[in-house]
């Protein structure tokens, strides 16, 4: 019988802390403790279910996400037996693709308005080890994947999505070379600029925390982590942006604008710069910061 709170695989669940415990040689006290380790490499990805949600012709949208336990490795899973859909076909929409670290909401699937209690199985497996997201059409998993729970500003109220579309100098690329695309944009204006984020006060400068005499310290030797990719992001004005996204794809990409904030009133023009040869699903997502649109670009890196 199902659990009303547990949309899941209980590896899966979007907000879990990975809990590592490593054999310690006898002697390892005065060593760091293990269970905050974050690391580079190594570890599996999992998906997530990320909520349901109701379109205006009565049918539902299934919301996925996806967890890389690794803080730098790309991990690239074709669609196949190890990345697939179990409830119809085995190829909708899901990546192959996954940035290191949370990505929520990356893609949905419609299902039909009479779903009922039927259930949509993500099952994704890296390392050997086969994770699994399932959804279904449970009251307490209903979202709204704009707003998700917070009260509309009257400018939200009245803000239209803006539109974007894309064009591409060409369908292939053969490396080292890059790939120019134009955005064409259009925007209302609304909801109106983006607030800075502001610090917690009292947050202005983070504590220096010192561990007691007592605790064990890390090794002087303990490479420091580096950073893993992100989505390439393109401001075009204190409102609109735009952001790059590979769904699929053997690495990820970099996107530029041709000069910094092109302006919302002219088209765009940006240049990709790909890294491995292969073939690419990129998605393009121009935000107001409310609502947005996208477009997807296909290439071929050779």
């Amino acid at each position: 019988m199902r659990t009303p709170s547990i949309g899941i695989r209980p590896a899966a669940l979007p907000g879990l802390v990975l809990v590592l415990v490593l054999l310690l040689p006898a002697g390892a006290a005065t060593q760091a403790d293990p269970f905050n380790f974050r690391f580079t490499s190594g570890q599996s990805v999992a998906p997530f279910f990320d909520g349901w949600s109701r379109n205006p012709d009565g049918t539902f949208e299934m919301h996925f996400g996806y967890i890389n336990r690794n803080h730098v490795e790309e991990v690239h899973v074709p669609i196949g037996a190890d990345n697939l859909l179990e409830s119809g076909p085995e190829d909708q929409g899901q990546p192959t693709f996954f940035y290191p670290r949370v990505h929520r909401q990356v893609f949905s699937v419609t299902v039909p308005a009479d779903f009922g209690d039927r259930e949509l199985i993500w099952s994704l497996t890296v390392r050997g080890q086969r994770q699994q997201a399932i959804a279904w059409l449970d009251a307490v998993w209903e979202i709204d994947p704009i707003l998700r729970g917070r009260e509309p500003t009257d400018a939200q109220r009245a803000n239209q999505a803006p539109s974007l579309s894309i064009s591409a100098a060409a369908s292939t690329v053969a490396l080292p070379d890059t790939l120019a695309v134009t955005a064409t944009m259009r925007d209302d204006e609304l909801p109106g600029p983006r607030t800075p984020r502001v610090r917690a006060r009292g947050q202005e400068t983070p504590p220096a925390l010192q561990p007691p005499p007592d605790e064990p310290r890390a090794p002087v030797n303990v490479p420091v982590l580096r950073r893993g990719t992100r989505p390439s992001e393109v401001t075009i004005d204190d409102q609109l942006r735009i952001t790059w996204t590979v769904l699929r794809g053997p690495a990820s990409v970099t996107v530029e604008a041709d000069r910094p904030e092109p302006g919302a009133d002219e088209p765009a023009t940006m240049t990709v710069t790909f890294s491995k040869p292969g073939q690419y699903l990129l998605r393009a997502r121009l935000s107001d910061g409310h609502l947005f649109d996208d477009q997807e670009l296909a290439v071929t890196v050779g």
